[in-house]
């Protein structure tokens, strides 16, 4: 059995139970994801697959 994972909708999850658990971190968490999101954007992900 194959299993995989994109890393973008993983860090969605995670950072939504994050933001549930703790609302504070929402900005954090926001910043994180977005710095995330755009280094893969410019760098790609190459043969990453989780």
């Amino acid at each position: 059995m194959n299993l995989h994972l994109s890393i973008g909708p993983l860090i969605a999850l995670i950072a939504g139970i994050l933001i549930l658990i703790m609302p504070r971190l929402l900005n954090y968490i926001v910043a994180i994801y977005l710095i995330v999101i755009g280094l893969v954007g410019l760098f790609g992900t190459g043969n990453i697959h989780l």
